[in-house]
């Protein structure tokens, strides 16, 4: 019964490693597509004089 305890706890801690080590490696994917995506908006120029252009449409 020991045996079994002590393989189940070390299948927990394994599982918590690699559920811990994808979750970083999903925070690396998504911190460099935001890090694109405003990189994207910045050079576009959209962000700033979009609200404008559409304002001035209404009139």
């Amino acid at each position: 019964m020991l045996w079994i305890l002590l393989l189940l706890l070390i299948l927990v801690v394994f599982g918590f490693g690699f559920t811990m080590q994808a979750l970083w490696w999903v925070a690396a994917v998504l911190l460099v597509v935001w890090i694109v995506g405003f990189a994207m908006r910045g050079r576009g120029g959209g962000g700033r004089g979009g609200g404008r252009r559409y304002g001035h449409s209404r009139r």
